[in-house]
């Protein structure tokens, strides 16, 4: 800033009035300033800024895998309230690795943020202990942790899951196999609670099969699809709800492409997400759609307004709710 001071013949407070009250400085005046900018190739320490001023105009956004586009939706959200604020929002993948979260947590606390929104792994919150202990205010997205000290949002995953088994039941099926997933997977379980309560409600007319699963992926989709389609078509179920869309596209894959099955006429497939699974494939999948713009939105609004409010502010949890989207996979062309 001295250099561009020199450069055009002004004081420094005057550069730091063009940049920053730009009002308040005369149209003359500011078009040398910016003339001396742009021929010193001057960019604004930001970061030096915010140490100076004791806030940034920048947001952190940590992801837990880029590659579900429900996440892409949750940055959407995110990236469009920010910008209405006049806020920018920097964007870390924690691609499904604790360490990196951790890392990602720390090189946001040290650019002195505005704030971070975090979809984190199920798994220890330590680094979020840390940086808040550094000042750093932090929202949860899409995890429910019970924690009292930070807003959260989170979608109904057990609704979710509701929606899911209701769906078949309510389309005849009678057989129904809640097919993937890891046990230990809040998300998993809630939606495997909710399709319990929705067979629960038919009191004895429809069965439902747990298999547990080890991953949510298009591999273990065709592992589990396989297994069931092997006892033979007199034990085959007539409904499968998969937690995912990636399980759910494996699955329908190894039951028409590998056994000859037609799905839904044999069976009915519904998947979790509305990701890009679900319709890319030859029977585009019908799914249980979660409002991952929506949640990026009213996550980064819960930052903004607990950044403004320097005491008093209510931590709270806000809910969303899925919905059912059905397509060829459950009720044919």
């Amino acid at each position: 800033m001295s250099d561009v001071a020199r450069a055009a013949g002004v004081s420094l407070g005057t550069v730091s009035n063009a940049l920053n009250k730009p009002e308040i400085v005369s149209d003359r005046t500011r078009e040398r300033v910016q003339a001396a900018i742009e021929k010193l190739g001057f960019v604004r320490n930001d970061a030096a800024r915010s140490l100076a001023a004791g806030s940034s105009r920048t947001i952190g956004l940590v992801l837990t895998d880029v590659g579900n586009s429900l996440f892409v939706d949750i940055a959407r959200g995110a990236e469009q309230a920010a910008t209405e604020a006049g806020h920018a929002l920097l964007l870390a993948n924690s691609d499904v690795d604790f360490k990196k979260q951790e890392s990602y947590l720390d090189i946001f606390d040290e650019a002195r943020v505005a704030g971070i929104l975090l979809a984190p792994l199920d798994a220890s919150l330590e680094g979020v202990d840390r940086v808040r202990s550094h000042g750093r205010r932090i929202v949860l997205v899409n995890y429910a942790g019970d924690r009292a000290d930070c807003c959260s949002v989170l979608v109904d995953e057990e609704h979710g899951g509701y929606l899911a088994a209701k769906h078949l039941i309510d389309l005849g099926r009678r057989r129904l196999v809640f097919a993937g997933g890891p046990e230990n997977l809040r998300a998993v379980n809630d939606r495997r609670r909710g399709a319990r309560r929705a067979v629960a409600e038919e009191a004895g007319r429809v069965s439902l099969e747990i298999v547990i699963g080890r991953s949510l992926n298009s591999p273990e989709g065709r592992r589990i699809a396989g297994d069931l389609a092997s006892r033979g078509r007199s034990h085959l179920p007539d409904g499968i709800i998969a937690p995912s869309d990636q399980l759910a596209a494996g699955m329908i894959h190894e039951l028409t492409a590998v056994y000859g099955l037609r799905v839904p006429q044999d069976v009915a497939v519904i998947g979790y997400d509305n990701n890009q699974f679900a319709t890319e494939g030859a029977i585009p999948l019908s799914t249980i759609g979660q409002p991952g713009h929506e949640m990026g939105r009213v996550a980064t609004k819960l930052l903004l307004e607990e950044a403004a409010e320097s005491t008093g502010h209510e931590h709270r949890v806000l809910m969303l709710e899925p919905n059912l989207i059905a397509r060829q996979s459950t009720v044919g062309r």
